[in-house]
């Protein structure tokens, strides 16, 4: 049989989020594998107690004798969150740009793993030898410091993994788009463009930073009183423009929330932000009146713990807010936290607080391709081939449309789980399905999306839990009442209530032999049963049931 390449996402296709992409080269007995990116997604609100999800990599995990290494694009969590929970499967070496490489070390610290001799640091543009595998890292730009391209050579021909990107003229940190290297990849042969799907029903072009930046300093020239920003603290960019226009317009600046602080520290260590104001302690920003200070703050997604909420709240420890003041949401609303931004829109405004968002000013720019980026990157890379990741099954959808519209030969839908082969004298296509699915992180344990924990969480949220406790004599015979404890039930009468669980549990017992050991399950499944029957007559709920006999 004879050599092949083959791609397969495990996350981040049919989703935006959980990219985990992998790239096998070689007989299929003998192939060699490398893998993309280790992201996670949120949860929402319909998983209880659970706020990280990521792929499933068992399919990887039992190939990890065969596997040269992770390679990293960026920093953003939806490309390396992941890296702490999968990598001890895998223990392979970990290949990122310094300022990615930054932030990989801490997540590693937090678990109390020792990373240092499997992380290894590629300079911007720096090649990369894993054969059969030649990598070039190419920086593009995007809403992140490094963000990277990867240029994949194999015997069979190249691949151009995009990464997450946006064409910006004016970035403000780091170099433009090389539109020359990109046009000279191109002129080399591609066999297969990876490519970003995330805008593609976005016309026209993303913009640019700059132009966020010139607008940002007029709307904090108008303004008179305490302004506090909140934007993604990942965009080292927009951090820049925040300090840049605090200076302009003679305030200082504080930082509030962790990962602000971390991001500026990670920043700082790669030789970034060195020209900036520096920042105050929020502690030390009380002092200061309302006119003279800026706040960046953690949060602009309305996240519960964030710093935006908690100020809203009136419970942050060191930042106020008062009417007249306001508040700059310098980010895209995410889809599916609609809902709760609005909320935390609505509360501010009723507290008297200027609201400024992307509603009503231009004060945030994507990080990803619009329209007439993408025409770009066609034009300059020239593919045979494009297969679109990174977006939800209409966004892909649309993007082979605009592929085809490009005139290119082949395009190829993929989902998680399929394995696409490619030749030089064939049509890339799917010949395979990988296991996929989906892990969450539950406390510090990983687990199904059928666990039995979120099982049991949902249900509870949804119907309440009831406990109840029965005393059993040597004899067989229920000893006094049984012992109830339930919450999350709108149960207006206890008494009536309880009577009835009595009366039920009573009856029920009455059918079986409480002493005879074997009959322990069979009883405690009535008792469910017929307790949660009683429940959903009082109330219209079944709740989670828990019965404990106790022998006495």
């Amino acid at each position: 049989m004879r050599e092949e390449l083959l791609f397969c996402p495990l996350g981040g296709s049919g989703e935006i989020g959980m990219n985990l992409n992998l790239y096998a080269y070689g007989k299929p007995e003998n192939q060699k594998w490398i893998i993309v990116d280790v992201g996670v997604t949120f949860a929402d609100d319909s998983i209880p107690g659970i706020d990280l999800i990521y792929p499933d990599p068992g399919f990887i995990v039992d190939k990890k004798d065969d596997v040269l290494g992770i390679i990293l694009t960026h920093a953003h969590e939806d490309h390396i969150g992941a890296i702490a929970h999968i990598w001890p499967k895998l223990k392979c070496n970990i290949y990122a740009t310094p300022f990615t490489a930054v932030l990989v070390r801490e997540k590693f610290k937090e678990k109390k793993i020792d990373i240092s001799t499997n992380l290894k640091i590629v300079q911007l543009n720096g090649t990369l030898e894993l054969k059969p595998f030649k990598i070039e890292f190419v920086t593009l730009t995007h809403s992140i410091l490094e963000p990277n391209g990867l240029k994949i050579n194999t015997p069979v021909g190249t691949v151009l993994h995009t990464g997450d990107w946006k064409c910006d003229p004016n970035p403000l940190i780091g170099d433009k788009i090389d539109e020359n290297k990109l046009k000279q990849i191109g002129d080399e042969g591609v066999l297969a463009m990876i490519c970003d799907s995330t805008n593609v029903f976005s016309v026209g072009r993303s913009g640019s930073e700059m132009d966020v930046r010139n607008n940002m300093l007029k709307i904090f020239q108008r303004l008179n009183k305490r302004i506090i920003v909140t934007s993604f603290a990942s965009n080292v960019a927009r951090m820049e423009s925040v300090f840049y226009c605090a200076e302009k317009t003679g305030r200082q600046i504080s930082l509030v929330g962790r990962s602000m602080h971390r991001i500026f520290k990670a920043a700082r260590e790669c030789g970034y932000l060195k020209n900036v104001i520096e920042p105050i302690d929020p502690r030390d920003a009380k002092n200061i009146s309302r006119e003279k200070i800026i706040y960046l703050c953690t949060g602009s997604q309305g996240e519960p713990m964030g710093a935006m909420m908690r100020i809203t709240n009136y419970i942050h420890p060191d930042v106020f807010i008062e009417r007249g003041d306001s508040v700059i949401f310098s980010s895209k609303i995410i889809p599916g936290n609609e809902k709760k931004l609005f909320k935390l829109h609505n509360q501010l405004v009723k507290e008297g607080v200027e609201v400024i968002s992307e509603e009503n000013e231009f004060i945030h720019v994507s990080g990803h391709p619009n329209r007439e980026d993408l025409k770009d990157m066609y034009n300059w890379v020239r593919p045979k081939s494009i297969i679109p990741v990174h977006g939800e099954h209409r966004h892909m959808i649309e993007h082979v449309k605009f592929a085809k519209e490009m005139q290119i030969p082949h395009t190829v839908k993929v989902e998680n789980g399929d394995i696409v082969r490619f030749s030089n004298d064939e049509k890339p296509e799917v010949f395979d399905k990988a296991p996929s699915g989906r892990l969450y992180v539950d406390g510090n344990i990983a687990v199904e999306e059928d666990s039995k924990s979120i099982k049991e969480r949902r249900n509870i949220s949804a119907n309440g839990i009831l406990d109840v406790t029965i005393l059993v004599t040597p004899k067989g015979n229920i000893h006094n009442k049984p012992i109830l404890n339930y919450s999350g039930l709108p149960i207006n009468n206890d008494d009536d209530y309880q009577y009835e669980i009595e009366n039920i549990i009573e009856k029920t017992a009455k059918t079986f032999s409480l002493t005879n050991q074997n009959q322990k399950e069979n009883v405690i499944e009535a008792l469910k049963i017929s307790c949660r029957k009683i429940t959903k007559e009082f109330t219209g709920k079944k709740p989670f049931t828990n019965i404990k006999l106790i022998r006495i």
